[in-house]
């Protein structure tokens, strides 16, 4: 499958990988196995990796991953969300991502490379305590 997910229990923080062609239901899919796992903690700071992804849904069906993240709010809750994107394509449907996605996180932020996403995800965690 080319979304997986890893849970850091006690960092708290949820790294999401895609590889390859992903589709719009295994967007989804990832968000309600997230909520059924019985070691996601209440509160998860997200790193999004989609560097090794070719393509993602259209932007108009990228509407309800919002709706979904909002739906299980209710057993987690989100801190910040770091996005990284090399291609210039998935870039910028990130970034219209990020801004549907605002309401749902303290804070998101799209990037170029994982080094960068964890070092502000690091210090967005400091700056917070």
């Amino acid at each position: 499958m080319p979304v997986t997910f890893t849970i850091d229990v006690k960092e708290r923080i949820i790294r999401t990988s895609c590889v390859g062609y992903v589709t719009l239901q295994e967007v989804i899919d990832h968000f309600r196995v997230l909520e059924q796992d019985p070691d996601c903690p209440d509160y998860l700071d997200v790193i999004l990796d989609l560097t090794e992804t070719t393509s993602v849904p259209r932007s108009y069906q990228i509407a309800a991953v919002p709706h979904e993240i909002k739906r299980i709010q209710s057993k987690v809750r989100f801190g910040v969300c770091a996005m990284v994107a090399d291609r210039d394509v998935i870039f910028g449907m990130l970034r219209m991502f990020e801004g549907m996605a605002q309401p749902y996180f303290r804070e998101t932020r799209v990037f170029r490379g994982t080094p960068e996403a964890e070092a502000w995800l690091m210090s967005q965690r400091h700056s917070a305590e």
